[in-house]
């Protein structure tokens, strides 16, 4: 299976099923002498961590306790492969049993049986949003290398359930139920998640992540420009459909005169989102991504077996009904890849 390692200079490679005995990654490229513990990892993990979804998340409970096995000495890194590993303590492997044979509406299931003649059908396995934990472990270590930098990002959750956040108050937004952007919107979320679960349904939503203090300049031309290494990284989530930067869609319904920003300072917009040419202006860098409902739902779905013959399934096992607000922390991390990954391409260029 190709496809599992990410970046060109500072590369992150995972590995691990949901229903394996471990999840785990390799970082290559970060620099020598970041200040880097497993508690500075933790700390981004318990965020995405299964059981920490509130009322939309997983009854399955995981520590995501993380290990480092390699490219750390004396609480700094040595500029050596940097090794990790997550541990699956509580799988359940026999609620997939009954449904061994069907495919399941929205997930991989039939992809993977086309691609490879075989499929883990335990949670999904490589193709789980689990595997997410090995990301929030790789783009909490480029963190720490972007910090010297200045360059810090933030994410947070503007729509739940197509109940949109009137405004956004970023600051304690992580410390919020749903990562909500606005404190007022919450009250809304919960009945509305509440609504889904008595259903047995999912919800989906949208995120938006900023990245502040990225110096203008960073970036390529052309084929790998800034917004589109953004826009792969991010598609790369499993649960994102859609991705735009700075003003997206909205861009399409306007004029020149109203979309351009004015060149002046202080900056009066950012309808660029901080991307011109694909390369950073200076400004924020901002995106924001969809996020489909949770494909496993308890609800009665038409589906076939691997046979092919027609058949019914309700998905059983423990589920998000939401992957906000848990994908949050993944929609960090792989803004965060991208830009450690582009900082060292820059870096290669400085004489």
């Amino acid at each position: 299976m190709s496809g599992n390692t990410f970046g060109s200079h500072f590369r992150l490679t995972t590995y691990g099923e949901s229903h394996g005995p471990a999840l785990g990654g390799v970082i290559d490229g970060c620099l020598p002498g970041v200040p880097l513990t497993e508690a500075l990892i933790q700390r981004d993990l318990d965020r995405r961590r299964p059981g920490s979804g509130g009322l939309t998340g997983t009854a399955r409970k995981e520590a995501d306790a993380v290990r480092l096995l390699s490219g750390v000495f004396e609480g700094e890194t040595t500029g050596t492969p940097i090794a990790f590993i997550i541990e699956n303590t509580d799988q359940r492997s026999r609620d997939y049993e009954a449904a061994k044979n069907l495919l399941r509406p929205g997930h991989a299931d039939g992809t993977y049986l086309a691609k490879y003649g075989r499929r883990d059908y335990r949670g999904g396995g490589r193709a789980s949003a689990r595997e997410t934990a090995s990301r929030v472990a790789g783009g909490a270590v480029a963190a720490a290398m972007l910090a010297p930098y200045g360059i810090t990002v933030t994410a947070y959750t503007v729509e739940l359930g197509g109940i949109p956040a009137a405004v956004v108050k970023a600051d304690d937004a992580p410390d919020r139920p749903f990562c909500a952007a606005d404190p007022a919107v919450i009250p809304a979320w919960e009945a509305r998640a509440k609504a889904a679960m008595a259903a047995g349904d999912s919800l989906g939503g949208i995120v938006e992540v900023v990245a502040a203090g990225v110096p203008a300049g960073l970036g390529e031309p052309v084929f790998d420009k800034l917004d589109a290494r953004l826009a792969y990284a991010l598609m790369g989530i499993g649960a994102v459909k859609g991705v735009e930067i700075g003003s997206g869609f909205a861009a399409a319904r306007a004029t020149g005169a109203t979309n351009n920003d004015p060149i002046v300072t202080p900056p009066e917009s950012n309808h660029a989102g901080g991307i011109l040419g694909g390369i950073a202006n200076g400004q924020p860098i901002v995106a924001r991504v969809a996020v489909k409902p949770i494909p496993s739902i308890a609800v009665p779905q038409r589906t076939t077996d691997i046979h092919g013959n027609p058949a019914q399934i309700v998905v059983g096992g423990r589920h998000d009904r939401s992957a906000i607000p848990r994908v949050v922390p993944v929609v960090r991390a792989m803004v965060l890849l991208v830009l450690a990954d582009l900082l060292l391409a820059q870096r290669r260029l400085a004489p």
